[in-house]
């Protein structure tokens, strides 16, 4: 019998054949794709690698020009199936036409479904009578593999239902607002601007945040501490009265402070501290954010360590492990790494295992864990802090309760009540092995009740309330999540599309003025497309679609009756959405105050050499102008330099750490730039005049 195996991608394709093949794999390009053939017990197998979705959804042609067809003629127009690589495809049915099984070993979830759904659909126009099966497994090893193998299951059509309804609403909905908004704002071209069901409702809560921050009232208090020494030991303690809102207050309170006080109290409690839960991939990316990866860069790391069988399926909401995974052999796997593996061998000599149990429970796939042993030698950079990370939260999910001492000591100082609290750990236990956003221990003297200490010193410090915290992306993606805003596989990629758009920057997040103005006008006009429900209700629809109590059919038409509700509103305020948006982006051009004639400065494209630089509004007036670096997003600082008064910008380039600077070339501060760069190509200048040398010597 002859087998073909379709996978999700090439490198997938080659680790299944190496595991079923046992090593034995012949590897052959035809028609350009490469093709992995082996020998499963006398059986002809062949593996088979795709490029993820082999067909992508359109509109007809008819609907391709953005001038001529109107933004809400989309919503009902007929949606087609187009191949996105047809060298691929035409390779897939000619192979199929040999075989007499199909195995599709694609991702086990919704998209994965569905590209396994269409590659069969394909086969199915050269070979119809071919039997055609499903492999459902979580990790690329041996052991996961075979035993997916030899249970093999069949597609899944709900599922891979859901997938394509996601696939059309996106489409709907995308190409409708996008299309919408340009040609009301008159940004074409490479300049368009992108709108999506998901994208707004999260862009919203970036800008919210950011509203509230500005509408936040900053208010003055004062702290009073004071410096105590008790049995040889100094420490601080803090006034019961946290918050002084007047500094007469908190001023007389200080002078009426003695040198000595009498400890009044002192409590002690023993406490302790749940590990955490298993990894799905929301928590998984928040806890990589937290160690300085961002969602896109993480997840992109992830699925590379689940190819190369180092870590299980990343795109998960489950957090309970099943029964069936072979604990003991996972320990004993990782026990063999020199970096982690005595971590896991302690863990392995625990005579029972309990792992902890999150919120979510599904039967997909199970929570992210490690499936392979790896060094910081094989595994390199951030691809390390991943895999780490992945295998220091597993064995935490299997070690023991940490136990904690707290302590607190109330000290009267001339009757006014001071108060100090410290913890230590007693027993580590699963803070041994997961060490992210560890408190150092705070140790407090011996004292006993009724003690004397005395007063070293006090001090009075002006505080100022904080508004609210910007989110972080791994914050962003937790409420994504809460509020149901896309799904595992997608908040990572919407977050990065808000970045690439030019929507917000930084992290943590900051919305640029073209998203303010994106945001507010869609809220202003269509505010049920800036509203979470929306999106989450259709989002719950399309998981209904699964469970098989809904069609696929009924959800997308739904969807169209929502979007033609929004349009209805927004149609009827195209103008004035224009000019909002308009009047955003020319604000985002303008990056600060002419130090010369005190007009505004703005971004300025030229036309004939299409060239950047900022130049005065008051010309020709003002003639004054600045360079500007000719890749990334500049975005105005609010602030000026204070060397050479110039406004400062922060530029912002995919894949390089964003540069802040002042305007003015000339400026003092870019010196020792200027000296670093005449060095450097010194340098170069010396290599190449070496290198001529060496080169004319050796002829």
């Amino acid at each position: 019998m002859r087998t073909l195996v379709v996978s999700e991608k090439k490198n997938a394709a080659q680790r299944i054949a190496q595991l079923l093949g046992e090593g034995k794999v012949e590897h052959k390009k035809a028609g350009g794709v490469d093709i992995f053939m082996f020998n499963v017990n006398g059986d002809e197998m062949v593996s088979l690698g795709l490029r993820g979705h082999i067909l992508k959804v359109d509109f007809p042609s008819e609907f391709s020009n953005w001038q001529e067809v109107e933004p809400v003629e989309l919503i009902d127009a007929k949606i087609l199936k187009i191949p996105t690589q047809k060298t691929l495809v035409n390779e897939l049915k000619r192979q199929a036409k040999k075989v007499d099984e199909i195995i599709i070993a694609t991702d086990y979830d919704r998209e994965g479904e569905l590209i396994g759904s269409d590659a069969a659909n394909e086969i199915k126009t050269v070979n119809p009578t071919a039997t055609i099966k499903r492999a459902k497994f979580s990790a690329l090893t041996k052991t996961e593999i075979r035993d997916a193998f030899g249970n093999l299951d069949v597609l899944s059509e709900n599922l891979a239902q859901a997938g394509e309804a996601r696939q059309d609403i996106d489409l709907i909905w995308g190409a409708t607002l996008t299309r919408f908004l340009s040609l009301s704002s008159t940004r074409l071209g490479r300049q368009f601007l992108s709108v999506g069901r998901v994208q707004s409702p999260t862009l919203s809560l970036v800008v919210d945040r950011e509203r509230e921050r500005k509408a936040f009232v900053v208010e003055t208090y004062w702290q009073l501490k004071g410096v105590f020494d008790g049995s040889g030991s100094r420490f601080e303690a803090g006034h019961k009265t946290e918050r002084f809102t007047s500094k007469k207050e908190v001023d007389d309170t200080d002078k009426r402070l003695g040198k000595q006080g009498t400890v009044s109290q002192v409590k002690k409690s023993a406490k302790s501290t749940k590990p955490p839960s298993p990894f799905n991939t929301t928590s998984f990316l928040a806890a990589a954010a937290g160690i300085g990866v961002s969602p896109a860069n993480a997840m992109r790391i992830a699925e590379g360590l689940y190819m190369r069988g180092l870590i299980s399926y990343p795109r998960v909401d489950n957090t309970v492990y099943p029964v069936s995974l072979d604990f003991r052999g996972i320990l004993e796997t990782l026990s063999k790494a020199h970096e982690v593996g005595p971590l896991a061998a302690k863990i392995n000599k625990q005579s029972k295992l309990e792992p902890t149990r999150g919120k979510k429970q599904s039967t997909d796939h199970p929570p992210i864990h490690p499936t392979g042993a790896a060094n910081p030698e094989m595994v390199t950079g951030k691809d390390w802090k991943i895999y780490e990370l992945v295998v220091r939260r597993f064995l935490a999910t299997l070690a023991p309760k940490a136990r904690m001492e707290s302590m607190r000591i109330d000290i009267d100082v001339s009757g006014e009540p001071f108060f100090v609290r410290g913890s230590r750990i007693v027993e580590q236990g699963w803070l041994e092995y997961y060490r992210y956003g560890r408190k150092k221990d705070d140790i407090l003297p011996d004292l006993s009740e009724g003690q004397t200490v005395d007063v070293l010193e006090t001090v009075v410090e002006e505080k100022q309330t904080l508004p609210p915290a910007r989110y972080s992306q791994g914050a962003l993606i937790q409420k994504m999540e809460e509020l149901g805003l896309g799904t595992k596989a997608t908040r990572h990629n919407i977050i990065q599309n808000l970045y690439e758009r030019s929507y917000m920057h930084s992290d943590p997040i900051v919305p640029t003025t073209l998203g303010i103005a994106v945001s507010d006008s869609l809220r202003k006009h269509a505010p049920a497309i800036s509203s979470p429900d929306m999106t989450a209700d259709l989002e719950a629809n399309i998981d209904n679609i699964v469970s098989g109590r809904i069609t696929r059919e009924k959800v997308v038409e739904m969807s169209r009756s929502l979007l033609s509700d929004v349009m209805e509103s927004l149609v009827a305020n195209k103008d004035a959405v224009g000019s909002e948006i308009r009047e955003g982006i020319s604000e985002g051009k303008t990056v600060g105050k002419c130090p010369n004639c005190d007009a505004e400065l703005r971004v300025i494209r030229a036309k004939k050499s299409k060239k950047r630089f900022v130049g005065c509004s008051g010309y020709p007036d003002c003639s004054t102008s600045y360079p500007l670096p000719q890749f990334g997003d500049v975005l105005p600082l609010g602030t000026v330099c204070e060397h050479c008064g110039s406004p400062n910008i922060k530029v912002i380039t995919k894949g390089k750490r964003p540069w802040e600077l002042c305007l003015d070339p000339d400026c003092s501060t870019k010196e020792a730039y200027r000296k670093k760069s005449k060095a450097t190509k010194a340098t170069k200048s010396t290599k190449a005049t070496k290198k001529t040398k060496t080169t004319k010597e050796t002829k």
